[in-house]
Formats: C-alpha cells, sequence, structure tokens
C-alpha cells in the first residue's frame, strides 16, 4: 500500500507503509538466506527449495513434513526394487531423492525446464500432451505414480489422467483439491 505525504518538499513521491516496508524487508532477507543456503558448503540439490516456488507456473511446495509422508507412502507402495513417477510433484521428487534410493528408481514428469538439472530423471511433460511422451516411457512401467496436478481445474485433472493411467501399473497417489474430488471416481473404479 502506497501512503502519499503532503509535504510540499516530498514532489508526491511514493512512499510504501510501514507494515509493506518490513514484509518486503523480510521477503528480502529470507531470499538472502536462501543463496546463502544454496552457495554453503554441503547445499543438497535436491532439497526443497533448492528450486524456488515459480507461482506463474502454479507451484506450491509441500512443506518438508507433508513432502517426506507423501514419498515414504509411495516407497511403501512401490516395493523393493519399484519405480516412482512423479507427476507434477517435484518436491516429492526430491524428498525421494534425499533418501537412499537403492530400493527403488524416480522419475520426474514436469513442464519446468529448471528440473532439468536432474539429468535423465528429468522428463519434460506438458499436461496439455498428455501422451506425448519419450518413447522410452513405456506403458504400465511405474509401480505407483504420485500426481499433483498444476491447476485445480477439470480439463487439468482429466489430462493429467490420462499420463497416469498410461504410466501405472495400477498404483495412484493423486493430490488435489476437495473441488475436485468429485472428478476423481474414476479413479475409484479401477
Amino acid at each position: 500500500m502506497l501512503n502519499r505525504k503532503m509535504d510540499d518538499d516530498d514532489d508526491d513521491i511514493p512512499q510504501l507503509s510501514s507494515h509493506t516496508l518490513a514484509a518486503l524487508q523480510e521477503f528480502y532477507l529470507e531470499q538472502q538466506q536462501r543463496e546463502g543456503m544454496k552457495t554453503s558448503q554441503g547445499f543438497n540439490q535436491y532439497s526443497i527449495g533448492s528450486i524456488e516456488e515459480d507461482w506463474q507456473l502454479s507451484q506450491f511446495w509441500y512443506s518438508d513434513e507433508t513432502a517426506s509422508h507423501l514419498a515414504n507412502e509411495a516407497v511403501v507402495a512401490a516395493g523393493k526394487g519399484g519405480r516412482i513417477a512423479c507427476v507434477s510433484a517435484p518436491s516429492v521428487y526430491q524428498k525421494l531423492k534425499e533418501q537412499d534410493g537403492k530400493d527403488f528408481s524416480v522419475c520426474i514428469l514436469e513442464y519446468d525446464r529448471r528440473f532439468s538439472v536432474y539429468g535423465e530423471e528429468f522428463i519434460f511433460y506438458d499436461y496439455n500432451h498428455p501422451l506425448n511422451l519419450p518413447e522410452n516411457l513405456l506403458p504400465h512401467s511405474f509401480d505407483i505414480v504420485i500426481a499433483d496436478p498444476p491447476y485445480l481445474s477439470e480439463e487439468c485433472l482429466q489430462k493429467t489422467a490420462e499420463t497416469i493411467k498410461y504410466l501405472t501399473k495400477g498404483k495412484i497417489l493423486l493430490c488435489t483439491g476437495p473441488s475436485l474430488s468429485r472428478c476423481t471416481c474414476w479413479f475409484k473404479k479401477r
């Protein structure tokens, strides 16, 4: 919020309110701390927040606790030697990569190309083209698919569902909002 002082010597220069200025300073401090963590020794490229959320891409990372819980559920569901696909769920992918990983393999299907830093495990994914996948990504080749469609729309969920059906052997961990719960009934009929 901008306040205008009525003093003649301010020349109508807009100024931030004290609350807005404090919030902005807190934001900058947190940003500096994150950057400091990235350049410090022992930085983990897989930690949640190593790649920041991009709200323009509708990215909102899970808390560390939620991502850990979802990752653990996926590992148990995949079983020993299982394959896990994370569709638009990068913070779960990152949490899986923090684990030992000897008993499972994981890949990330994501629109945001910043995740290509994860090498061959990264697969570019655009939900608008749900089956535009690499040839080496065979149908029904994942023991579990964990998906968090990027938008809370029926269209996005339906298109993401096409990808899920193609990839999974049968197990699905779907994360979406309550407004779309009525649209997920096809998962229950499988």
